[in-house]
């Protein structure tokens, strides 16, 4: 599953330089970095590079990685 996010984490990364909403090497270097499906419920996860905001409970969400 790791490899998976990695895949799913580089292509969100690509779509978002092509789209020129990711222009800073600093930005991109953490966006590689952190693993967003960390950051979420499990069962939320296979949703993590989905561009768009997620829950993580307590009525709150992680941002959209566009935003």
């Amino acid at each position: 599953m790791e490899e998976d996010f990695n895949v799913k984490r580089e292509k969100l990364i690509e779509r978002l330089v092509k789209e020129g909403i990711l222009k800073s090497h600093r930005v991109i270097k953490a966006f590689k970095r952190v693993p967003r499906e960390q950051f979420v419920p499990p069962e939320a996860r296979k949703y993590a590079y989905v561009d768009q905001p997620l829950p993580i409970g307590w009525g709150q969400t992680i941002s959209a990685p566009h935003s």
